[in-house]
């Protein structure tokens, strides 16, 4: 019996040690095994690929509670954090391009009174791309024509503001101020943005509730503030859910100059270039730049950016 427990533990530490082989790059864990003849062996085992993370027992959006001990705002809230912590790729990549936007985005919340968790709407509506969906809505925060023109955003075929950054985001600041006035608590205006104002009225209205967690909703909008929320504790948490990138990951955005322009530009790849620039460079730092002209209205006035030379 003594020699048969002996080959079994030897049998089993051939079996790791071949899968370690195999990868030997993976996290491991120590482990020891004694032989029948006494002898110590040590072995590590790879770490499972899956983790199962500790969920915060608090959560707040924009300084308010979220009512974590409720069963399925819990489950609600998981989903979402599983969904974006094992999406990797995606993940990843909206941490390094925050590096190029967040900054802009949470200055001009600062001096709009947005709270700063907002940022992570952004990112829940675009992933911070210039993004246009099914209803046409477009840029970092997804604003639909009319709504783009009602807040002062110019949208024709040579100008879309919608994609311009520090005007769509003064933009959305507008829409959202304007939803506090309403319902006096963020979590509400949250969920407007996704199904508008009227839409989170109407459902408080039909079930006699006041607060987004305590209502039915379709599953877009009911799913819309976790996502935030899981968005806000990986990027507060990086580390904890294996996210650990450095300063040199993170994508930045270069000097600029900025050109006024009153005047009509008949050729933009041409005017680029007799600014020490090129068209490829004009269109990505000015993606709200839809043609390849830019005909301006009389009293009318733009600035676009171009990288510093090095």
């Amino acid at each position: 019996m003594i020699v048969l427990y002996g080959l079994v533990g030897i049998l089993l530490a051939w079996a790791i040690w071949k899968e370690l082989k195999g990868n030997p790059e993976a996290n491991q864990e120590e482990i020891l095994i004694q032989t029948a003849e006494g002898e110590s062996l040590r072995f590590t085992m790879p770490e499972p690929k899956a983790r199962i993370f500790e969920i915060p027992a608090t959560l707040t959006f924009a300084g308010e509670e979220v009512p974590m001990k409720l069963p399925d705002v819990r489950e609600r809230f998981e989903r979402e954090l599983y969904v974006n912590v094992y999406w990797q790729s995606n993940m990843i990549l909206l941490m390094k391009r925050s590096g190029k936007y967040l900054p802009t985005i949470e200055k001009i919340l600062a001096e709009q009174g947005i709270p700063d968790d907002f940022k992570y709407l952004a990112m829940a509506e675009s992933g911070l791309m210039n993004v246009v969906s099914p209803a046409d809505a477009r840029g970092f925060w997804q604003i639909l024509k009319g709504t783009a023109k009602d807040y002062g955003l110019e949208v024709s075929d040579e100008v879309d503001e919608r994609y311009h950054l520090e005007k769509s985001t003064k933009a959305a600041c507008q829409y959202l101020k304007s939803a506090y006035a309403k319902f006096g608590n963020w979590t509400s205006v949250a969920a407007s943005y996704n199904a508008g104002i009227a839409g989170i009225r109407k459902r408080k209205e039909e079930q006699h509730k006041n607060n987004y967690f305590d209502l039915h909703l379709v599953e877009e909008t009911s799913r819309y503030l976790f996502r935030i929320l899981a968005f806000k504790e990986i990027f507060e948490n990086p580390e904890k859910y294996g996210f650990e990138l450095g300063e040199k990951d993170f994508y930045h955005m270069p000097v600029f100059r900025e050109l006024a322009v009153d005047q009509d530009i008949p050729d933009l790849a041409a005017w680029a270039i007799r600014h020490g620039s090129n068209y490829k460079e004009l269109k990505m730092y000015n993606p709200w730049l839809r043609d390849r002209k830019l005909p301006v209205r009389r009293g009318r006035r733009y600035l676009i950016k171009l990288p510093v030379e090095n």
